[in-house]
């Protein structure tokens, strides 16, 4: 891998990770356009590597919130920072059931599978599509609302479907109001990051890898400045009711994907 394919590859999991447009989606793709060889098996310190960025974003970006609630999780006063903090855990249970019992299963679909990258990325536009036309908007997120977004995150585990675009649109279409959509969808996922990073470095998957530092810190700084820009952006855009160009986007190269498998 050279430096500007790391860089590249940092780039794109910055932005993807908070647009609504698959970040596993569009690194696979990334990875067949620049080849097999380009990202060799212990790139996988690298993906570790490019979600610390993210995750680190999203801290900086959050870092308020991220505070007030980490004291209402730990302080165990029944207020509105410990009742969202509660929110928080229940949506991260279903991806985090699905990702400790089918983890094998789960990464067999990172491998170059193009054609359900596709099929996924066109599913995440229909979603998208759907959510921007939502118009009653105003709700809270409830537990039970909590637990709904979980599982469109869980389902999300698949390359192709966005995370993001998953989490908000389900938010947007049970009703929650778009900027607290986003908050939650961004809130959501930094502790199942950071627990994906640990159980990567504890396998000891990792203490094999080669990976050049300079690449790992060059792909770190790419992805999370492009991680700060689209987080702001993002939040701004769903605000604004724009999901639909990132729906037209996500058709456009998804059939684009499945046309390059059937060609």
């Amino acid at each position: 891998m050279t430096l500007i394919e790391a860089i590249i590859l940092g780039i794109i999991q910055g932005l993807t990770e908070f647009l609504p447009v698959s970040s596993s989606g569009h690194l696979e793709l990334a990875k067949t356009i620049l080849g097999d060889t380009s990202v060799p098996q212990e790139s996988l310190l690298l993906t570790v590597v490019l979600h610390a960025a993210t995750a680190l974003s999203t801290v900086v970006i959050f870092r308020k919130d991220i505070t007030e609630l980490v004291k209402g999780l730990f302080q165990f006063k029944n207020n509105d920072s410990f009742q969202y903090s509660l929110k928080i855990v229940a949506s991260m249970v279903p991806a985090a059931i699905i990702g400790l019992l089918f983890d094998e299963q789960i990464e067999t679909l990172f491998g170059g599978q193009v054609l359900l990258v596709g099929a996924m990325l066109i599913l995440t536009a229909g979603l998208l599509f759907l959510a921007d036309k939502a118009s009653k908007t105003g709700k809270a997120v409830s537990m039970p609302n909590a637990i709904v977004i979980g599982i469109s995150q869980a389902i999300a585990i698949l390359p192709g479907i966005s995370r993001s675009g998953a989490t908000i649109s389900t938010a947007v279409l049970l009703g929650i109001d778009r900027e607290k959509a986003a908050r939650f969808s961004f809130l959501m996922v930094v502790p199942l990051i950071l627990g994906k990073m640990a159980k990567d470095i504890l396998s000891g998957d990792l203490a094999a890898s080669q990976t050049d530092s300079t690449l790992l810190i060059a792909g770190f700084v790419a992805a999370f400045l492009a991680g700060l820009v689209a987080c702001k952006w993002m939040i701004a855009l769903v605000k604004k009711s724009q999901l639909k160009y990132f729906s037209y986007y996500c058709f456009v190269v998804g059939l684009g994907a499945v046309i390059y498998t059937l060609l």
